[in-house]
């Protein structure tokens, strides 16, 4: 029997998703021995890393070089060198995978005497180490691709040659012995504090998605949103906006918040009258903006936490203002796009009821609740953590429907594992930037190279930081590129008397929005591929409905007031309500309209209030006022004038 072959349209959101996980993260078919082998494998990573947060936990050297064998094990396992490679595992990726695994066994069973004898390591010490940097790099080319990769490997040259550099710039001779121990044998290179994070906090936040996702969670997220505000105009959108914020909190990835919830919300968005292009640009801006926003923040936060010296519980509570602001301007824009194209709600027949929504997944939010609870007051991320993914399995066991069964447990241990390979791998190639850093003092360098060409001025000195995060993030992961920038530019600002919180979540947005950024917006590409959109139009409106994100840093840096940082309530809370007003101006401008459609001139006062209302000021917040006032006012009386009007020639005929 001949069977039709299914059309796009005839997919259904899950196979869609896996056609679309299939196209942008090139993952080897695996079959037979193999397939158990990659399971047996993530689960017992899964298990491991389940007792060691829970448990007990190993000295971190041990416990980062078995969370970095498993890792790297499974990233040769499941990703191929080549598309040629990908239904079938060669003979150098089974040498790959039996190294990575003999490496961590190595590490941990010589642990005490490679100690002792640190500064002075034996010839086999050096060689493993430099096999390992190698299966670091093509690890990460494996699963981010050649930019990281790239961007490494010029480190690392720089650390070998670097002092045939003259100047500042250039360092004293090291041998090669010496960069590798550095790297290999330290808690400065590839075991660094990225690694200790990953096997730490993020790990298990990752795994936490995982059961979500098996238990229904993630879809509670989803419905939970569309029945809040799928009744209002442009609802779609709008619950978009809604359902990526709340998976950003479990992922804390923008591309894993697009392929989440756009299978589902991009297609809704288009069905109510938006165009391709504008409903993938809102997916692609709702789902950016769940990497800043609280509790998770993804693997770049629980860095920052470690860099900063900064408890990750009061780091949140800095970043909550701000992320706010940002999913308060994109959802305004939304709601005017809408208002322009004179769009309506969903029918309430087509929307989840809100009642039986809350009724049947509500107790599986307990989980992000905890996490916000037990951070707040003053539990580590790691029991954070735990204690999210065991009320996750305690709570789904209350009804039939959420209930976890032993093969979706397994898989959620098996899920979880694999979905951490990319952030793991992206952290232990930071390793060998970070280890050039402290080895050869660059970051010092970098510093005080950009105080010098902004000639000691703040603004300049913000401008270059913004361009260089937004450059070095265009095809770099988040993680990463905060590790290079918090090392190497964040000290600059901080020497020009930038809060230390402020200047690392400043370079931690610009990071962020290179994902929205053209011309390598990777999240708007992969909306637009949802979306059947054109590419470049989908990035310039995800990059349009992100730009609060680019002008709320330069906030906070300026006056850290929003991030509640050496303030009152009463000051705060004027900087607050100050800035969502600019939010407003700032989207009028941008989309054309306020109350009504607006002409260019109008648009231009527009845009001049938000700068003055979002700047901190108090004469410059009263002009703000005065100006969006006067908008405001002028548009009411043109409406009213025309509403009369109307009503004079209805009389007339």
């Amino acid at each position: 029997m001949f069977f039709k072959k299914k059309t796009q349209e005839d997919l259904t959101p899950e196979e869609k998703l896996k056609a679309l996980n299939e196209k942008f993260e090139k993952k080897r078919n695996l079959t037979g021995i193999a397939a158990k082998l990659c399971s047996i494998l993530a689960i017992c990573m899964s298990l491991y890393h389940m007792y060691s947060s829970g448990v007990h936990m190993l000295p971190q050297f041990q416990h980062r070089a078995i969370h970095l064998a498993f890792a790297l094990a499974l990233t040769f396992l499941i990703f191929p060198a080549t598309d040629k490679q990908k239904n079938k595992v060669p003979l150098w990726d089974i040498a790959a995978i039996i190294f990575s695994i003999a490496v961590g066994a190595y590490l941990c069973l010589d642990y005490m005497n490679i100690v002792f004898r640190m500064g002075d390591p034996f010839t086999r010490d050096i060689v493993i180490g430099a096999i390992m940097i190698v299966l670091v790099l093509e690890a990460t080319r494996r699963t981010m691709g050649w930019p990281l990769v790239i961007v490494a490997v010029a480190f690392l040259l720089y650390a070998f040659l670097g002092h045939l550099i003259p100047g500042t710039l250039g360092h004293r001779q090291y041998e090669v012995s010496r960069v590798i121990e550095h790297m290999f044998l330290t808690s400065e290179g590839i075991y660094g504090v990225a690694i200790y994070v990953t096997a730490t906090f993020v790990f298990i936040f990752i795994l936490l998605g995982s059961f979500l996702t098996e238990t229904g969670g993630a879809q509670a997220f989803i419905d939970l949103a569309f029945s809040i505000t799928g009744r209002f105009r442009g609802g779609p959108a709008k619950a978009a906006v809604v359902a990526s914020g709340l998976m950003g909190t479990i992922s804390g990835s923008s591309f894993a918040n697009v392929a989440g919830t756009g299978t589902f919300t991009i297609p809704l968005m288009k069905s109510v009258g938006y165009t391709p292009e504008f409903a993938g640009g809102v997916e692609a801006s709702a789902s950016t903006g769940g990497q800043i926003m609280p509790p998770i923040m993804g693997a770049a936060a629980f860095i920052m936490a470690e860099m900063t010296g900064v408890p990750y519980g009061q780091l949140i509570v800095h970043a909550a203002i701000p992320a706010i602001l940002y999913y308060v301007a994109v959802f305004i824009m939304v709601d005017m796009e809408a208002a322009k194209l004179g769009l309506h709600g969903m029918n309430k027949s087509e929307l989840p009821v809100f009642s039986k929504v809350f009724k049947d997944g509500a107790f599986l939010l307990l989980a992000p609740l905890s996490i916000v609870y037990m951070l707040l007051a003053g539990y580590s991320p790691i029991k954070a953590s735990v204690t999210a993914v065991l009320i996750v399995i305690i709570t789904s066991s209350f009804r039939k429907s959420t209930r976890l069964t032993l093969t979706s447990f397994l898989r959620a241990l098996d899920l979880g594992a694999r979905g951490s390979l990319s952030v793991i791998a992206a952290c232990a190639v930071a390793g060998l930037i970070v280890g050039t850093v402290t080895l050869t003092g660059l970051g010092l360098k970098f510093a005080d190279f950009i105080i010098v060409l902004s000639r000691g001025q703040l603004y300049p000195a913000l401008i270059l930081t913004m361009v260089a995060s937004i450059i070095m993030g265009m095809g770099m992961p988040t993680t990463a590129l905060y590790i290079i920038l918090g090392s190497m530019v964040a000290p600059a600002l901080v020497k020009m008397n930038v809060p230390i919180v402020a200047a690392h979540l400043f370079i931690f947005y610009f990071g962020c929005m290179a994902s929205v950024t053209p011309p390598v917006a990777l999240s708007s590409y992969l909306a637009a591929a949802i979306a059947k959109a054109d590419s470049v139009k989908t990035a310039l409106q995800g990059l349009k409905l992100s730009s609060s994100a680019f002008i709320l840093p330069f906030i906070f840096a300026l006056s850290p007031r929003i991030l509640l940082l050496d303030t009152t309530i009463g000051a705060a809370t004027v900087a607050t309500v100050t800035a969502t007003i600019g939010v407003v101006a700032l989207s009028a401008c941008l989309e054309g309209y306020l109350i009504g459609s607006l002409s260019l001139p109008l648009r231009l006062v527009s845009g001049v209030a938000a700068i003055l209302l979002i700047d901190p000021g108090l004469i410059g917040d009263l002009f703000g006022l005065v100006l969006l006032s006067t908008i405001l006012l002028y548009q009411l009386i043109t409406k009213k004038k025309k509403l009369a009007s109307k009503d004079e020639v209805n009389f007339l005929e």
